[in-house]
Order: structure tokens, then C-alpha cells, then sequence
């Protein structure tokens, strides 16, 4: 009797055990993907395969002196704007090309026309003009990839800004990387939020049926591009599990905005209040930027401040909302009264001032899709954030409470969540902000992207596998 008793223990004792165990490895793993990764690299004292690495390249130190070599990079992007008018995606290749051509990298871009050509000595554009649909034309720039890929020196690496080189041509180039700022799984979420968000008398598209096709599609050719980039952990997610790529071709690294430009400067803040005319007397100053257009969830915020102003009227005259951009929502914003500024595009400087210039940065996007810059630039300037509860959001950016707020995509949720920061005030919205910042500072600067990036097209451009120094990652 007593053996059994003796058995029945220490069978108890090691299932115990064994259960905290499996318990603390869950945590371990499932915290350090998110936020702690950073911590798990430090620790464990031995070599990376960045090839394989889990979680974004960003939370790793990579050396700031000149680079072990010089690349010769081809670009494929539909066009290189003005810096005002720059889509999430092309912000994306102005702010990582600039970089890249500023270490000493030589630069080719293939994409349309342009009036915003750069002088940067070593980056050099290659025109076309775009097609009907606003596209590449993907016959003449292969074409002058090939006459320059023939001319001299061949390419290190090729690196696409989402479809800006074709799958049909990506095929056998074993040395391209291409970047992925939304693709069709994500879109399935923002196709929902407006099918939710549609008013009862607007017939319902086919938009989600179609998309499910694109998807498919997506999944059948993505396997042609040699590498993926993916700009938020979502996405890296989602390309493994859902598209089934190969981990060793999949890679994580978050977009960075110009920390020299984007940083805490209270005297640019006033200069802007100044120029603007925006009354010292307020007690909260909110702030959006980007485009001003349906799918941004402009309808959404426009519906939320008229209730609240109607509901609230100690509200109404303590706060002001400024919105930088342009697009048809615009003229909308005028209903609301003198309570909200619509400033019109700013230029890349004054963008710095108006982020100073606000004590919090909303952002009401139902875009499912990349990882949005304006969110990092807030960041950066030291502001704490107030963002739709999209996985790319909270996967990589509102990853707590110490950061800003999150809000699901309804009138009343954000309802909510802007009562919230209202009742909070400045000092807490400032303390929050001091945590955005120290975030932003770890994650998205240029200059952290643009190491990640370089590191990735070195391993890459390296020919010999079995010894790849640039492929491996020290501790």
C-alpha cells in the first residue's frame, strides 16, 4: 500500500513538473514573439540563422559603420512620388532607397515618369510610362533591366515594392526579394468592416466572394518571388500559414520613418499652432493625417465627433481636431464646425510640426493592410496613439495600453475610446507618449529598417551557402 502511495506521488509530482514546464516554455515563446524578443536574443549566447528568424529583424543590433560591401540593387516600383502625395508603399522605397543610396549602394529604380527625380549621386532612374491602368509596363522595364543588368556589372539583388515587378518575371531570379505592403488575405478584414459599416439601402457587392479568388490566386504565385518581405508581424504570420511559404523565405522587417526628422521639438510645435491660428485655450489638440478618403474610416470618425459634439458641448469647445491631407472628405469636415481644421497636404518638414503641435494621434483607418507610417511618425515625435483594432495595429505597434488606445471599427467603440482620452487629459496622454516613443526608437527608425534591409541583400547577393557570413546572425 504504501509503494502505491509512493508511485501515485511521484507520478503526480512529475506531471506537476512537466506541466509547469510546458506552461513556462508557452510564455516564454509567446511573450518573447511579441514584445520580449529582444531579451531572448541576449540570452541565449549563440548564432542565428536570420534566415529562419522568427520575429522581425528590427529587434536586432546591426553595426552602423560602412558596409562590408557595395551592392548594385535594382528597384521595381510603380512610381516614385512627391514626398506629400507618398502612398504608405512609396514612402516605403523613399525612405529605404534614399538610405541605402546615402551607405554607398548603387541604386537603379524602374518605375513611371516622375517630377521628383532625386539628385543622390549613386541613384539613378530608369522611366517608363505607365500603363492605362496606371501600372508598369512590365515588357520595357524588363527590358531596361536587362540592358543594364548587361551593361558592366550584373545585379546583387532585385527587390520589388509588392507587384512592381510582375510574378510572370520573377520566376528564375534567385537573388529577388520582393516587399509585401498588403495582399488579399488582409483585405478579406477591411472588406467586412464595410460591409458591416454599409448603409441598409446600398446594395451589397461581391467584393468578398471576389476576393477569396484573389487569395487563391495570390497563394498560387507568390511561391515564383525568391524572398518575402513582410512589414508587420501579421503579415510574416499569415504569408507561413496561410500562403505555406517556407519559413527560410519568409522575413520580417517593419517599416521605419527618418528619425531626424520626426522627433520631439515642442518649438516647432508652437511655430505651427502659430501659423495654423490653433487657440492655446484648448485643452486637448487631436490630429490625423493621410489621405481623406472612405476607407481610411473618415465616414467613420465624421459620424463619432458629430455625436459626441451634439451630446457633449463642454467637449465640443475644450477640443480641437486637426486633419492634414486631402481627398473628399475634406469639404465634409467643414459640417462640424470650427471645432475641426482641415489644414490641406503638408509637406514632409511641416508634418514633424504638426505631429508636435497635437497631444494624440488618431488614426480610424478600416484598412486591413501593411503597417501604416503615420502611426510610427506620432510615435517617434514622442505622441501616444489612438488606432481601429487591426492585427497589424496591435501585432506590432498599440502593443499595450502604455502605448495609446485601440478602438474596434464602430461609431460607438471609437465613441468611446475618444471619451476615454478626453477624461485621461494631457498628463497621462504625455506619459503615454513618452512609452510610444522609446518603442519607436527600438522598432521604427530609418535607420533600424534600412540596416535590416542591407543585412537581407547581403545574404542574399552571398553565392557560396554552405559559408554565408552574412546569413548568420552573432549574439
Amino acid at each position: 500500500m504504501a509503494l502505491s502511495l509512493r508511485c501515485c506521488c511521484c507520478t503526480i509530482l512529475f506531471l506537476s513538473s512537466f506541466s509547469s514546464f510546458i506552461f513556462l516554455y508557452w510564455s516564454y515563446f509567446s511573450v518573447g514573439c511579441r514584445a520580449g524578443m529582444q531579451i531572448a536574443v541576449d540570452e541565449v549566447k549563440q548564432e542565428l540563422n536570420l534566415l529562419t528568424f522568427p520575429a522581425a529583424w528590427n529587434l536586432l543590433l546591426f553595426p552602423n559603420e560602412e558596409p562590408p560591401r557595395f551592392l548594385k540593387i535594382a528597384l521595381f516600383v510603380k512610381k516614385w512620388p512627391q514626398w506629400h502625395r507618398a502612398g504608405g508603399l512609396e514612402r516605403h522605397a523613399l525612405t529605404l532607397h534614399h538610405a541605402l543610396a546615402k551607405r554607398g549602394h548603387e541604386l537603379h529604380v524602374f518605375t513611371s515618369s516622375s517630377t521628383n527625380l532625386s539628385s543622390i549621386k549613386n541613384l539613378y532612374f530608369h522611366l517608363s510610362k505607365p500603363t492605362a491602368a496606371g501600372y508598369l509596363d512590365q515588357a520595357i522595364v524588363w527590358e531596361q533591366f536587362i540592358v543594364e543588368n548587361s551593361t558592366g556589372r550584373h545585379f546583387d539583388v532585385i527587390h520589388s515594392e509588392s507587384v512592381g515587378l510582375m510574378h510572370t518575371r520573377s520566376r528564375n531570379l534567385t537573388n529577388l526579394a520582393v516587399s509585401w505592403h498588403g495582399i488579399a488575405y488582409e483585405s478579406i478584414h477591411s472588406d467586412i468592416i464595410q460591409e458591416l459599416l454599409r448603409d441598409p439601402q446600398v446594395a451589397q457587392t461581391s467584393i468578398l466572394s471576389e476576393r477569396v479568388s484573389k487569395v487563391v490566386e495570390e497563394i498560387k504565385f507568390f511561391p515564383r518571388y525568391a524572398h518575402h518581405v513582410a512589414t508587420s508581424d501579421h503579415v510574416g504570420d499569415i504569408l507561413k500559414r496561410i500562403y505555406m511559404l517556407p519559413e527560410e523565405r519568409v522575413h520580417i522587417i517593419l517599416n521605419g520613418v527618418d528619425e531626424e526628422i520626426f522627433k520631439p521639438e515642442a518649438s516647432k510645435g508652437e511655430e505651427f499652432k502659430s501659423k495654423f491660428g490653433i487657440q492655446e485655450s484648448k485643452s486637448l489638440i487631436l490630429g490625423m493625417a493621410g489621405r481623406l478618403v472612405k476607407d481610411k474610416g473618415h465616414p467613420l470618425i465624421f459620424e463619432a465627433l458629430r455625436q459626441i459634439f451634439n451630446e457633449s458641448s463642454t467637449f465640443r469647445d475644450s477640443v480641437i481636431v486637426l486633419v492634414a491631407g486631402d481627398g473628399p472628405w475634406g469639404a465634409r469636415y467643414k459640417d462640424l464646425g470650427s471645432s475641426l481644421h482641415v489644414l490641406g497636404p503638408l509637406e514632409h518638414a511641416e508634418l514633424a510640426g504638426f505631429y508636435n503641435a497635437i497631444d494624440v494621434f488618431v488614426n480610424p483607418t478600416l484598412r486591413a493592410q501593411g503597417l501604416d507610417h503615420t502611426l510610427l511618425e506620432a510615435m517617434l515625435v514622442g505622441k501616444p496613439l489612438m488606432a481601429t483594432k487591426l492585427a497589424s495595429i496591435t501585432g506590432s505597434v498599440i502593443v499595450s495600453k502604455d502605448i495609446g488606445y485601440t478602438f474596434s471599427p464602430s461609431v460607438e467603440a471609437l465613441k468611446k475610446a475618444l471619451y476615454e482620452v478626453w477624461k485621461d487629459g494631457r498628463g497621462v496622454l504625455e506619459q503615454k507618449g513618452r512609452s510610444a516613443r522609446k518603442r519607436a526608437l527600438q522598432l521604427f527608425t530609418a535607420t533600424k529598417m534600412a540596416a535590416a534591409y542591407e543585412r537581407l541583400f547581403l545574404c542574399i547577393a552571398e553565392k557560396r551557402e554552405d559559408s554565408n557570413p552574412y546569413c548568420t546572425y552573432k549574439t
